[in-house]
């Protein structure tokens, strides 16, 4: 069975971008792409809503070498 060409990598809450980076030359994929997306929270404070910043989920897309 043959890899695919392009993979995503995701970095979980307890992981670091550098484990991830070397899972991926492990499995014979190079990084492209780097993408971070913001990860909100909603609370109420003195009866109006707020939209808060909490952390970020970060995806690494990786090339098949």
């Amino acid at each position: 069975m043959t890899k695919p060409k392009k993979k995503r990598f995701e970095v979980t809450e307890h992981e670091t971008i550098d484990t991830i980076l070397t899972l991926m030359k492990e499995e014979g994929y190079m990084p492209v792409r780097r993408m971070e997306e913001p990860i909100f929270t909603e609370k109420k404070e003195n009866g109006s809503i707020q939209v808060v910043p909490c952390g970020r989920k970060i995806v690494f897309e990786g090339k098949l070498i």
